[in-house]
């Protein structure tokens, strides 16, 4: 099986069910970013949130008229790539394959698999307790309802958003549309707490809908949280008690402090975070 070291490297890969790590130039995920990814938190040796991120892929597969592979050949592939991996990430690509140049989608297109492992980060979990410090982003998020709670490969909004800073102090940056309207973070989903409710923003026109934003909403109604799906801008941001945010990597980061302001973290729904960071990590 290919490997790689380093720092962001992946461990392992698999193309189409064998060990490789190149990939054709004439690849439409190449060309256009044409295809879909799943990033996955290995947690035990098992995949976390398998089916809410199959149900994902699926949904994505439908939008962008993708042929999607059998659930179950994913499945064993994902279990052949991790392998002895007791925790980590799996990135999980699909393109729509190769093609000749012009945006129209070839026909026949064979859909074509990439599954790749990562370490996770030295200092994973440690903003789980201790918070996170965040910023507000300048790129404006593009708004597209066709491509709206889906994991296109088209990520170059949180790219250039991302590129705004350097500090390693500083764990995520918010995203806005143009409009003013909060849309989520560079790689998460936002969650306002107003003191009695929770606020997250809705995925009708961008956004990710995040696997664990999913559990959240679930988790919260359980416990009898109110969850209200509604647009925020910056003022709901600036009257808030306190806010997370979500991912299926991370879990659940609480903010300690959103461009200088600073949030008292016991303010927060601690019922829900702690289980919610412990069902995020759960095989399913």
């Amino acid at each position: 099986m290919a490997t790689l070291h380093g720092i962001g490297i992946p461990s392992r890969m698999l193309i189409d069910g064998l060990p490789g790590d190149q990939l054709s130039v004439l690849d439409r995920a190449v060309q256009y970013g044409d295809g879909l990814f799943e990033t996955i938190r290995l947690a035990a040796g098992y995949p976390c949130q398998w089916q809410r991120h199959m149900d994902r892929l699926i949904l994505g597969a439908e939008r962008l008229g993708i042929e999607m592979p059998d659930t179950a050949l994913l499945a064993a592939e994902a279990a052949e790539v991790t392998w002895g991996q007791h925790d980590g990430i799996l990135k999980l690509i699909l393109s729509r394959g190769e093609g000749g140049r012009g945006y129209a989608p070839p026909s026949p297109a064979i859909t074509r698999r990439m599954l790749l492992t990562y370490p996770l980060a030295a200092n994973h979990g440690q903003q789980w307790r201790d918070g996170v410090t965040v910023r507000y982003c300048q790129t404006p998020v593009s708004i597209n309802p066709v491509l709206a709670g889906i994991k296109h490969l088209n990520r170059l909004d949180s790219v250039l958003a991302r590129a705004e800073w350097h500090d390693p102090a500083i764990a995520e940056g918010l995203m806005f549309a143009a409009t003013g309207e909060l849309v989520g973070g560079t790689m998460t989903n936002v969650f306002v707490w107003d003191g009695r409710c929770l606020l997250t923003p809705p995925l009708d026109r961008g956004g990710i809908a995040g696997t664990v934003r999913g559990l959240t909403l679930e988790l919260a109604a359980r416990l009898g949280i109110d969850c209200l799906v509604t647009r925020l801008d910056r003022a709901a941001l600036d009257q808030a008690r306190g806010l997370f945010l979500t991912n299926s990597i991370i879990g659940v980061w609480p903010v300690r402090e959103l461009s200088g302001r600073r949030f008292d973290l016991t303010h927060l729904p601690w019922t829900l975070l702690d289980r919610l960071y412990s069902a995020a990590c759960t095989a399913g």
